[in-house]
């Protein structure tokens, strides 16, 4: 598995674990996080960013969810699906480095992965209606390395 899928397990675990269990301070949970899980250095620090981007943009990505999914009731998503889509929302919006695409595709094995086979088609369902939206390519980066 490559560093990127890894951390991006390592980031949807995590933000399961405090979706479940909420704590206000969550930055010292992810310091447990990381010593019970013990990832490579360059997983934990691509996971970590990812983390913490969705956490400072949590209220804005939970809003964005809850217009995708107008009709289902934002708590009663699972919560495994809430955090990939949090997660793969994130990455499309704010992380120009990695094509939309490959956002959506790495949410669907994810969901695949941890979730059901149903999940992996509402988790692309929802993603292609951002993907439609952005005002940039949705097979390229805008900047920097691709995932």
């Amino acid at each position: 598995m490559g560093v990127r899928r890894a951390g991006r397990e390592c980031a949807v675990q995590f933000l399961y674990q405090l979706d479940l269990c909420p704590e206000k301070n969550w930055e010292k949970v992810l310091l447990a996080h990381w010593k019970l899980s013990e990832p490579s250095k360059s997983t934990q620090d691509f996971a970590e960013g990812l983390i913490r981007g969705v956490m400072e943009k949590l209220p804005e990505l939970d809003a964005k969810i809850k217009t995708l999914a107008d009709n289902w009731d934002f708590n009663r998503l699972a919560a495994v699906d809430r955090n990939i889509l949090r997660l793969a929302i994130y990455e499309m919006l704010y992380r120009q480095e990695i094509p939309p695409v490959v956002s959506i595709n790495e949410a669907i094995e994810i969901a695949k992965r941890f979730s059901t086979e149903e999940s992996g088609k509402f988790v692309n369902g929802l993603l292609d209606r951002v993907k439609k939206e952005l005002l940039r390519p949705a097979r390229h980066a805008s900047g920097g390395n691709e995932s």
